[in-house]
Order: structure tokens, then C-alpha cells, then sequence
């Protein structure tokens, strides 16, 4: 039975499951789930949702891992490169997994992809980890979540329910679920540092954080790192 976690708590993921099995960290998956509030049109999450009504209202929601050194910072920032359609694109294969950069260079961390409808049960966006041959240089991975033109559209968390982040094991096991579910204090906020798995005494430990901020952009808190 996987562990209902609040804001801050922690749990090693090397230890076994309550059944006495061991979890298989061979690939972790990092699943994050989220409804729009029915008064707000229904719908999915991470990605670009329709609400019903008199108007169409659309979110972008966007998950985002950054991968930190010893130090706690992001030691490579990647390259700029420019797209066939003149865009420039920064952040590009480096220590930051996000919607422009899904894949780490190193192939042990990757974005599944935007879902675009939030139909479905379950996870609605994934970020697929490879703890056991990450390098040793990555000491901790922060996981975020910001609403794209949040601010512009006036979109925030309170206009959202059921939000989870959860691990989950090699073999589809649960580990550990954190919910956001009916906090207040996410009213007006626009991104947030979700959770965080670390190395701590020769295993991974992950941690729930629930750190919310008012900024849009992501990359207004990688100025920390």
C-alpha cells in the first residue's frame, strides 16, 4: 500500500513495501494528476484543457524537473539552439527537463509528453526517472509545476482540484502519493516546487514540498539554482 504523504514529509525509497517486497527503482516514474473545478469547465491537467460553458478557457499546465549537484545547483544549462520556425529555444539538452528539452542527454530522464485533453484517470503527465544510473553528480531532483500565462490569463491553483504528485516503482507499484487537494494558500499562485527525490546515506529519499509561488515562469525559480 503506497504512503499518503503530507507537505514535508519524507520517505526512503529503497525500503521495502509494508507486504515485506522490495520496490524496483530500476525507473521510477513521477506521475502528476489535476482537475479543473467544475465551475471552471471540468476537464484534465498538464497540458491544454477546454472547459464547457459559454466560453472556452484553456489552460497549460507544464511539469518541469530540474537536476541538482551536490551544491544544489543546475551545472549545466544546456545550449540555445534556434527552431525551423525562428524560435530560439534555451535551456536545450541540459540539466533542466522541461516542454522544449524532454529528454536528458544522459537517456535516464525524460517527459513523457503534454497531455493536451486531461481525459483519462490516473496520471496525466509523466516524468520517468532512471534512479540507479543517474550520474553521481546529480545529488537531487526538484520537481515543478507552473501554468503557462498564468498570470496573463489569470489562472491559478484555486481554480483546480485533486491535484497529486506520486511515485511509482519499475514494476507499476505505488510508492508514495502527496495531494494538494481544498489548501487555501494555493489560491493566486502560479507555479509550484511539488516534490523532490535525493540522495541521502546511500539511498533515495523523496519528499514531499508543496511550495507554492505567484510567478508563471519557471524559470523565475531556476534563478535559485
Amino acid at each position: 500500500m503506497a504512503i499518503n504523504l503530507v507537505k514535508g514529509q519524507t520517505i526512503d525509497l529503497r525500503k521495502n513495501d509494508q507486504s515485506g517486497e522490495s520496490y524496483d527503482l530500476s525507473s521510477v516514474t513521477i506521475g502528476l494528476g489535476w482537475d479543473v473545478r467544475q465551475s471552471h469547465g471540468g476537464g484534465g491537467f498538464l497540458g491544454k484543457l477546454f472547459g464547457g460553458g459559454a466560453e472556452e478557457v484553456e489552460y497549460d499546465l507544464d511539469a518541469i524537473a530540474f537536476l541538482l549537484d551536490k551544491n544544489g545547483k543546475v551545472a549545466d544549462r544546456g545550449r540555445t539552439i534556434q527552431k525551423p520556425n525562428g524560435n530560439k529555444v534555451s535551456l536545450y539538452e541540459g540539466d533542466v527537463v522541461y516542454f522544449n528539452s524532454m529528454k536528458h542527454p544522459s537517456g535516464n530522464i525524460w517527459l513523457t509528453g503534454d497531455n493536451r485533453t486531461g481525459a483519462g484517470d490516473g496520471d496525466d503527465e509523466q516524468i520517468i526517472v532512471k534512479l540507479d544510473s543517474l550520474d553521481q553528480r546529480i545529488d537531487r531532483i526538484l520537481f515543478i509545476v507552473a501554468i503557462y500565462q498564468g498570470r496573463k490569463n489569470n489562472q491559478h491553483f484555486g481554480m483546480v482540484d485533486n491535484a497529486f504528485i506520486r511515485a511509482v516503482d519499475g514494476r507499476g507499484k505505488e510508492i508514495a502519493k502527496f495531494s494538494l487537494s481544498g489548501d487555501a494558500t494555493y489560491n493566486g499562485m502560479c507555479s509550484m516546487k511539488f516534490a523532490e527525490v535525493y540522495r541521502k546515506d546511500g539511498t533515495w529519499k523523496f519528499r514531499a514540498v508543496g511550495e507554492p509561488h505567484t510567478t508563471d515562469n519557471f524559470l523565475e525559480l531556476l534563478k535559485e539554482y
